[in-house]
């Protein structure tokens, strides 16, 4: 499995080998298989163009997940990731930026096990998904060790 972070805007990103490793534990513990995904970080504008091209959508988001993957095929993600909308969810929530940007990160890949958030039902489900496997990154609780 092959992860990797691309910058389309100036970021922090703390803690990167871990964070691969913690998403393939994601992926593990959903018991889903991947081949390769690919985050890229950039602002609003980069975004927007993206959500109005792909998804006719007109408004600003925070991320947009892309599934490549064929039918019965290993995952193959790319997740973009607006790096204003994460600052400005962190001030919005009394959170810090690392957090909010981790929880982003694993909200993308919740998104390739095939958790919606359309409805609030389904809102619920992936946040509570999203807190548990924040505590479980901040906490070291998960086994790192390489596959």
């Amino acid at each position: 499995m092959s992860v990797n972070f691309y910058f389309e805007k100036k970021a922090t990103l703390k803690q990167r080998r871990k964070l691969k490793q913690f998403i393939a534990y994601i992926f593990k513990n959903e018991n889903k298989m991947v081949d390769s995904l690919v985050y890229i970080f950039c602002d609003d504008e980069y975004l927007l163009n993206i959500n109005r091209r792909f998804l006719k959508h007109d408004y600003y988001t925070d991320i947009i997940t892309f599934d490549l993957s064929e039918e019965g095929s290993s995952i193959i993600g790319e997740i973009y990731i607006s790096i204003d909308r994460v600052n400005e969810n962190a001030a919005i929530h009394g959170s810090t930026t690392e957090q909010e940007i981790n929880r982003v990160i694993f909200h993308g890949v919740l998104h390739l096990c095939g958790y919606k958030d359309k409805t609030a039902k389904q809102k619920l489900t992936i946040r509570k998904k999203e807190d548990k496997y924040l505590r479980e990154f901040q906490g070291s609780t998960w086994n790192n060790t390489p596959n």
